[in-house]
């Protein structure tokens, strides 16, 4: 580059970057079950659920609920939640059935695995780091973006 030239001044942040930082903000706030975060009016990084940390790495603050997010971040939001909801039903599909034994979610919900009781913070903050890999390597061809 010259030093005539303008060097850019934004860079994308990909979704496997929003999928690394929920893992990080779990592992640096802590991690939560039932609601989307702790509630805890002392603090703005409260521990939060996968989807709450997702909130946090894709709108910088608590989102409560994705409708009350701007459009862009509620896209942004809605597409990181998608990603990680293909991953779980890839990788760890938890499928309810009913008593006639037909299929009642065709998806695994984030919400109700993270909410799981078996469930640990590791597995959740794994879950993220791993679907943030698969992301960036379905995406990439000889280390470049295709």
């Amino acid at each position: 580059m010259k030093a005539t030239q303008n060097p850019p001044t934004t860079v994308e942040v990909s979704a496997a970057d929003l999928l690394r930082m929920a893992a990080l903000y779990l592992r640096r706030h802590g991690w939560h079950q039932g609601t989307y975060y702790a509630k805890n009016p002392d603090t703005l990084t409260p521990p939060a659920c996968a989807v709450g940390a997702i909130g946090m790495a894709c709108a910088g603050h608590r989102v409560e609920h994705f409708y009350g997010l701007d459009p862009d971040t509620q896209v942004t939001f809605r597409r990181i939640v998608g990603i990680l909801t293909v991953y779980l039903d890839d990788h760890a599909p938890v499928l309810h059935v009913d008593e006639d034994g037909y299929l009642l979610d065709e998806h695994t919900s984030p919400y109700s695995w993270n909410d799981d009781p078996a469930r640990t913070a590791e597995q959740v903050i794994t879950a993220l780091e791993a679907a943030a890999t698969e992301w960036d390597s379905l995406r990439t061809t000889g280390g470049e973006n295709a």
